[in-house]
């Protein structure tokens, strides 16, 4: 991550190098809270950093200037509330460099390589499906061992062992997962089938269907991805009814 400001001098001419370095310090922190979380207003930064508005506004008018963070609207999935969307701030592909050192160009150049020399995309297709699925192997591990109900938390935490910042949360008649950070976002933009594999591996892992609702390679400040409710098993509707009746029994009807 680039450290933003200079030392300055007091007026009796004696460099202020520990201030300078603090400023840094905490300016790095409220960049590297966006990239852990995603796109964020002023006061999530501030609760989660444990600093003033006044402060974190300071240090995002600084990160801005660089290049760091922008400012954008907040996007609102579903129905939108009244009053206008609250301003987030997000990474630029700048900021994202600052904290990813991957090979991207590298990277790139061997995809097209495969892609012109060894079958077109469906050559790419197979990498990126080869790639995620050795990737998989320690994710299906983690679901596994989680409670039906935390798998998708469980996932979360898997992806943000391999640098995807990811995290779950409900939404209606399902959850989200979000992945706030992706180390080949860059390369996924002129191959969506990395985006692809992945969202297919997801699938798999979690026994359902799912639906990416947004992706970094295309703009959006995260991955999202949304995982809906499972249905609830032929056995459970039997006993919820069953129970349902047993309840009633003996009653006169209304």
């Amino acid at each position: 991550m680039k450290n933003v400001g200079e030392a300055r001098e007091t007026p009796t001419g004696a460099p202020q190098e520990e201030l300078a370095t603090g400023e840094r310090s905490t300016r790095n922190r409220v960049a590297r809270s966006i990239l852990d979380h995603g796109p964020s207003t002023v006061a999530e930064l501030a609760g989660r950093l444990g600093l003033t508005q006044a402060a974190v506004r300071r240090h995002l008018d600084a990160l801005v200037a660089d290049d760091v963070v922008e400012a954008r609207e907040q996007r609102v999935y579903g129905a939108r509330t009244r009053g206008r969307p609250a301003k987030v701030f997000a990474l630029t592909d700048c900021g994202r460099d600052a904290f990813d050192q991957s090979y991207d160009q590298l990277a790139a150049d061997a995809l097209r390589f495969i892609r012109e020399r060894f079958g077109g995309d469906e050559a790419v297709v197979a990498f990126a499906r080869a790639r995620i699925a050795a990737q998989a192997t320690a994710y299906r591990a983690a679901i596994e061992a989680a409670d039906p109900a935390q798998r998708t938390e469980a996932l979360a935490r898997a992806l943000s062992v391999d640098g995807y910042a990811a995290t779950a949360r409900s939404a209606p008649v399902g959850e989200q997962l979000c992945q706030h950070h992706c180390p080949v976002a860059h390369v996924a933009e002129q191959f969506p089938q990395l985006c692809e594999a992945e969202t297919e591996i997801f699938s798999q892992l979690l026994g359902t269907h799912v639906q990416r609702l947004a992706t970094i390679a295309h703009g959006d400040g995260v991955c999202t991805t949304f995982i809906p409710k499972a249905p609830p098993k032929a056995s459970e509707i039997s006993e919820t009814t069953h129970n349902a009746s047993a309840s009633t029994a003996g009653r006169n009807p209304a």
